[in-house]
């Protein structure tokens, strides 16, 4: 990928952008005026307040922690990641949608077969808890070919119960799946979300991390191998942190401001759960039962769904990218291709052994 790296001891004594000059000016403005007057002048930040918008409770987190090579991912033209594999994991039928919508839809665009799994059923969101599974399969499906990928799975644990089920059954349905599908690259919940008070999301996310590593072993569920599998090799992912409860360290922006209307269909999608779904459309008809209306909602139903989650559940997410200099953007801890250690070993031992 095509990166722009920012360099720098910490976000308070400057970051610049590598080979392209000055901190966005709306970066810098923030920086300013986020530093606390009571913060003695020696004292770092370890962590980073974010802005909310204010209309959307299932934001971006309210704190981040970057990283000193924080990296700005833009979208590149073509298609870089021709034949690549993506999982996209998630607990429950929104969280893909509202966390990292945006980048599932720039790799896909970039040549990504992408899959969407879910682990749980998702009966906690709906009229009855028999709606609310048959709602969120309905509304997992339409997510999935909204942002463009090739199937979605669900597994129907229960819902706010995950950590009820053996932990290792969800990791090797996972590694099953890593392998049929030959997966490269994942996107999930951070397994070690900080102070995100939805057991669901932890217990998806350590599955999904294990399941990575496990995917490519030899001797892990060697079944798979006798009926014809090959290992899952594993070798970027992308973690995300819930809000507002949730806080990670962040070293990958994402600019999403050319897909953020997949972004929005994405959400639209969830009808039987998140803040989005049919809301818009519900407003217009109370508003018009008011004898009222709110025209950045439109004439219709469509118009007013979609520019409801555009228009309000979005905003934190353009907050964000306005912050570094993007229309829109999403946070990620992303792990990247370890190094061939071997092949750099062998490498230094060809180039300096002497004979005896």
């Amino acid at each position: 990928m095509r990166r722009r790296r920012f360099l720098g001891r910490s976000m308070t004594t400057g970051i610049a952008l590598g080979g392209v000059g000055a901190v966005p000016p709306a970066l810098a403005a923030q920086q300013a005026a986020s530093r606390p007057a009571s913060l003695p002048a020696k004292l770092t930040p370890a962590a980073y307040s974010n802005p909310p918008s204010q209309f959307n409770s299932f934001g971006t987190p309210d704190y981040y922690s970057y990283t000193d090579d924080l990296v700005i991912e833009r979208n590149v033209p073509g298609k870089p990641h021709q034949g690549k594999v993506l999982a996209a994991i998630q607990a429950h039928s929104d969280d893909i949608p509202l966390f990292a919508g945006g980048l599932v839809a720039k790799l896909i665009d970039e040549g990504y077969t992408a899959y969407l799994i879910r682990i749980s059923n998702d009966e906690s969101a709906g009229r009855t808890l028999g709606h609310g599974v048959v709602q969120n399969e309905i509304d997992n499906q339409e997510v999935a070919k909204a942002l463009g990928c090739k199937k979605a799975f669900s597994f129907y644990y229960r819902n706010h119960r995950m950590d009820d089920c053996a932990e290792i059954e969800i990791r090797a349905r996972l590694i099953f799946l890593f392998r049929v599908l030959q997966v490269n690259t994942i996107v999930a919940m951070d397994p070690y979300n900080h102070y995100d008070e939805n057991p669901d999301h932890l217990v998806a996310g350590r599955a999904a991390e294990g399941a990575c590593w496990m995917a490519g072993g030899q001797k892990d569920y060697v079944e798979h191998y006798r009926a014809g599998l090959k290992p899952a090799r594993i070798r970027e992912k992308y973690y995300h942190a819930r809000s507002p409860q949730g806080h990670n360290m962040v070293n990958r922006i994402v600019d999403i401001s050319s897909y953020i209307d997949q972004k929005t269909r994405g959400n639209v999608a969830n009808r039987g759960k998140g803040p989005a779904g049919s809301s818009g459309s519900r407003l217009r008809a109370e508003l018009a039962r008011r004898g009222r209306r709110l025209p950045v909602l439109g004439n219709d139903d469509d118009t007013a769904d979609f520019q409801y989650v555009k228009r309000f559940l979005m905003e934190d997410w353009r907050i964000l990218g306005e912050r570094f200099g993007l229309g829109y953007a999403e946070a990620f801890r992303y792990i990247g291709p370890a190094a061939d250690y071997r092949a750099n070993l062998n490498r230094f031992v060809e180039q300096n052994s002497v004979p005896l």
